[in-house]
């Protein structure tokens, strides 16, 4: 299939090589890309669990890159989610696929909704978490860590899941499960529940740009912090409806783990493998993009469904104290998916894509 990737960081570079290799044609555009006038070509060199170079085409723009796809890959940050998506959908075309990877802040149904109001009858797929993980090393390499061994995916409208499940599978290979609807995939992105309590928990190391290893750092009391956050975000999934895996499970189930509490599964992922490192620099996105795309988000689905969440609200406020930014309001996509005024019911219908 031709294939195109919004993005070009270590995700996009990752989900690039691995569909290549697979032997699909892949262009990338990269929305913060300067001095790029013209299409061209690239070598893209894959390290890790996938080792290889592949040809790569780069476009110069969204148009450039609809027009010349099948399925479009949007692996850009959460804080880019909205800009990108606005300049895709004067591009998009009825019957074109697109996957969100990975989803939070129901950005997935900004574009779905966005596109039938346009009377364009896309297909939209949310991943909750990303099917692979990397790092980039350089502009056109990048080192792949691992592959889930499975991942969720919600498919907007639900009928079209058939459909996005063979596509996903076709371009990645994973042994994909069937989400609800794009709502759970965003509660089940439990990035923020572990990103935030550790950025905080260890700022001076951040503003220092010491080294530090994460999984050894989640020491039993931050995991503790961490299992508060998580156990309010699971209350707010019952409310809607659905029991979810929490962190820790998530943990073991990815790297095949068992242990007592969180925080013997991060002693015991830090001992196996070691890393990932912790982030070196204040904008992390840690904070920057997983309080307010992640926590202020989950709060306000929280207020829909009347459920306390004192220690997320806690550190919503600690994370805007420390880096001087007020987190909450740097969400752009509560007020124009109207999240304030809905109800759970409403809100359940909407994300059915029906």
């Amino acid at each position: 299939m031709k294939v195109g990737v919004v993005g070009a960081g270590g995700i996009g570079l990752a989900y690039a090589a691995w569909m290549a290799d697979r032997g699909h044609s892949v262009s990338i555009w990269s929305p913060r890309l300067a001095g790029v006038d013209a299409a061209s070509a690239m070598t893209l060199t894959a390290g890790g669990v996938l080792t290889g170079s592949y040809p790569i085409s780069q476009v110069v723009d969204a148009q450039a890159l609809a027009l010349d796809s099948e399925i479009i890959v949007i692996t850009v940050p959460l804080n880019g989610h909205r800009r990108v998506m606005d300049a895709l959908l004067p591009h998009l075309r009825s019957g074109q696929r697109v996957i969100v990877s990975s989803m939070g802040s129901l950005s997935s149904l900004y574009l779905y909704e966005q596109a039938q109001q346009r009377g364009i009858d896309i297909r939209v797929a949310s991943f909750g978490s990303t099917a692979l993980t990397a790092r980039r090393k350089q502009a056109n390499e990048v080192n792949i860590m691992t592959r889930r061994p499975s991942l969720g995916v919600s498919c907007l409208p639900f009928a079209s899941a058939p459909q996005l499940l063979t596509d996903c599978e076709a371009l990645f290979g994973n042994t994909f499960t069937l989400d609800e609807n794009p709502l759970v995939s965003t509660l089940a992105n439990t990035n923020a529940i572990s990103h935030a309590p550790l950025a905080l928990c260890n700022w001076t190391r951040i503003e220092r740009a010491e080294a530090w290893p994460q999984y050894h750092y989640m020491t039993p009391r931050v995991a503790a912090v961490i299992e508060q956050l998580d156990s309010e975000r699971m209350a707010v999934a019952q409310a809607f409806g659905w029991t979810l895996p929490s962190v820790k499970q998530k943990l073991s189930r990815s790297f095949g783990i068992e242990a007592e509490g969180l925080a013997g599964v991060a002693a015991a992922l830090h001992a196996k493998r070691g890393g990932p490192p912790g982030p070196v620099d204040v904008a992390t996105r840690y904070l920057s993009e997983d309080v307010p795309f992640g926590l202020v988000f989950v709060l306000a689905l929280g207020q829909i469904a009347k459920v306390p969440m004192p220690a997320t609200a806690a550190t919503v406020a600690m994370s805007s104290l420390v880096v001087g930014e007020d987190f909450t309001a740097g969400n752009d996509l509560i007020d124009v998916l109207r999240i304030s005024t809905e109800t759970v019911e409403g809100l359940l219908q909407r994300v059915s894509g029906d």
